[in-house]
């Protein structure tokens, strides 16, 4: 049996989430707790809010956080290989079944993003902002000039989160809807004030993100109300748990075990919800966990090594 592994020294850990009431600052009270059962008396946590996307990166840069959560894992393996996360490491992958789509008001007469250009003047997209730290924002808006839809001729309601846009599109307020959070309910009723059509971004949009690591993915028919065929679609999945390098190996190490050991407490989380409908996939499998988009931490690596064939913990759990 593994050796349970704990802390000898206290510590003082600042995790970054999200906002506040989903799935990032879930992760992050997570690993709080089960750090925190495993650290000396005096040890100390907390959990800054922040929006899992580059202001998560800028903190950790300027020291205002220790380990922060992004989404998605396309957009780290981009910024990886473009050489914008230099001095960052991956603590592992909490899963996630998420994707960029495009629908529209069914009456408008497009049957792809590109054809949007020559109706430009009678839409208002509902997305996020395109403002250096959304990266839904900046996929959205980078996506759109690669299909040939310019977002200056274009009449855009932000908002930051997803379900402001998915609601002004529901209600009518907005005719096409650029996001994700494809798991949760308000996408299931999106078609009660019209039918909705589903846009493929087209072939050179998927391509051009795939060259930068940006892959793409299917929502499968079925899926989202009214769609009847597989939709290829910007992949937006999965939630990178991040620290800058010089995070201490043995801090490193205790973190990528409690997420493999303890990772049950998550999953009891969301187990009430259907297996293809959780905004945090279960059963989370700690080989998923360690391929990452940017190398791991070598204290978390080494932790995954070593527990390639132990059992989760049997622990009582607060949500089971």
């Amino acid at each position: 049996m593994t050796e349970k592994p704990r802390l000898e020294r206290p510590v003082t850990l600042q995790f970054r989430g999200d906002w506040g009431q989903a799935n990032m600052h879930r992760i992050c009270g997570w690993l709080a707790q089960e750090i925190g059962d495993r650290a000396p008396q005096g040890s100390r946590f907390a959990i800054w809010s922040g929006t899992g996307g580059l202001d998560q990166i800028e903190a950790l840069r300027a020291g205002e956080c220790d380990i922060t959560v992004v989404t998605p894992a396309a957009a780290v393996r981009t910024l990886h290989r473009a050489g914008e996360l230099d001095g960052l490491s991956a603590l592992g992958v909490i899963g996630q079944y998420d994707r960029l789509v495009v629908a529209v008001d069914a009456a408008l007469p497009v049957n792809s993003v590109p054809e949007l250009a020559a109706i430009a003047d009678r839409l208002v997209v509902a997305t996020s902002p395109d403002d250096g730290v959304n990266l839904v924002g900046f996929a959205a808006h980078k996506a759109l000039r690669l299909a040939g839809v310019d977002p200056d001729g274009l009449a855009f309601a932000y908002s930051e989160r997803p379900f402001p846009a998915i609601s002004r599109f529901a209600s009518g307020e907005a005719n096409v809807l650029v996001h994700e959070a494809l798991t949760t309910p308000p996408w299931q009723r999106i078609d009660r004030a019209r039918p909705v059509r589903y846009l493929p971004w087209g072939d050179e949009v998927l391509r051009a993100f795939a060259a930068e690591g940006w892959p793409d993915a299917v929502v499968e028919a079925g899926y989202l109300p009214g769609l009847q065929e597989d939709l290829r679609t910007l992949e937006f999945s999965d939630f990178v748990v991040l620290c800058r390098g010089d995070l201490p190996e043995e801090v490193a190490h205790l973190t990528a075990w409690c997420m493999v050991q303890t990772r049950r407490a998550l999953e009891a989380q969301y187990a009430h919800l259907p297996m293809d409908h959780t905004p945090v996939t279960y059963p989370i499998v700690p080989a998923d966990m360690a391929r990452t988009p940017l190398p791991l931490h070598p204290g978390a690596a080494r932790a995954y090594a070593e527990l390639a064939s132990a059992s989760v913990l049997d622990e009582p759990l607060m949500w089971g």
